[in-house]
């Protein structure tokens, strides 16, 4: 049960971190507007846990990483506020989302939905994406705690609402990949984590299976979502998402067969 202390907070961020140093105090400053602020730091290296401390936000480090789900959903239960806003550290709210975000959960508001997408704008080696599969990305982050949970998925987690969803305008601002050393580390991390979220689920993968998801994913992204409006930087991201994308099924086909070939991946 709520104390009385917990009935004053009515908007907690949570965040999780592993050496953000770089980010974490623009993206906390960007929603100021909250009442607190739960920063998750997975044994950073860097001064990530000391500067968000300064802010003002709450730092609990864990020396395990057990996913992103699970991660963030262990900073969801340290939150008190009656309403949830997940942020990631590269992400920004900018000032016309942050009216928005404060509107939806003013304490007065009656009745409304029990969570909020918000549109993502991502960049991608420097330059904002505004057509294919990156735009709009719709992503529930602003959700009652009551009524929202995280995924336990190892990457791509998303959230689970009880209740209608509703969707607020202006632009999450996400400063993603900021070149294409970083793009591909995160591809080879992450189509690991998404072949063993997979695999989990029952699904199988295959040569030919890799290669037909990778080959819609490019269609997708840069014909039928018009990525090529984008510039040469649309078709190297759609080559690169449909690189994921093979990967990804590929790994997966690869765990039926040699387990341990991607264990700790």
């Amino acid at each position: 049960m709520p104390s009385p202390q917990d009935s004053a907070v009515n908007l907690s961020v949570v965040l999780i971190t592993r050496n953000e140093s770089r980010h974490v105090l623009a993206c906390l400053q960007s929603v100021a507007f909250a009442d607190e602020w739960i920063v998750v730091d997975a044994a950073s290296s860097d001064d990530t846990r000391e500067i968000a401390e300064a802010f003002g936000a709450r730092v609990v480090r864990t020396d395990d990483w057990p996913g992103f789900g699970p991660q963030k959903n262990r900073a969801l239960a340290l939150a008190r506020g009656r309403w949830v806003l997940s942020i990631d550290a590269d992400e920004r709210i900018g000032p016309a989302l942050a009216a928005e975000i404060r509107a939806a959960v003013a304490p007065d508001k009656a009745g409304g939905a029990a969570g909020y997408e918000l549109e993502r704008l991502s960049s991608f080696c420097g330059q904002w994406m505004r057509h294919g599969d990156w735009y709009p990305d719709r992503v529930l982050r602003l959700f009652r705690r009551d009524a929202g949970r995280f995924t336990d998925d190892l990457v791509h987690e998303s959230v689970r609402v009880d209740g209608p969803v509703a969707r607020l305008r202006g632009d999450l601002l996400h400063e993603t990949m900021t070149d294409l050393d970083d793009a591909l580390a995160k591809l080879n991390r992450y189509s690991a984590g998404r072949a063993h979220d997979m695999q989990r689920q029952g699904k199988a993968g295959s040569v030919a299976g890799a290669l037909g998801h990778a080959a819609w994913t490019f269609a997708r992204g840069y014909l039928f979502k018009r990525g090529f409006l984008d510039g040469r930087l649309g078709l190297v991201l759609a080559l690169y998402a449909a690189e994921g994308t093979y990967y990804r099924y590929l790994k997966l086909w690869l765990l039926a067969r040699e387990p341990a070939a991607l264990a700790g991946k």
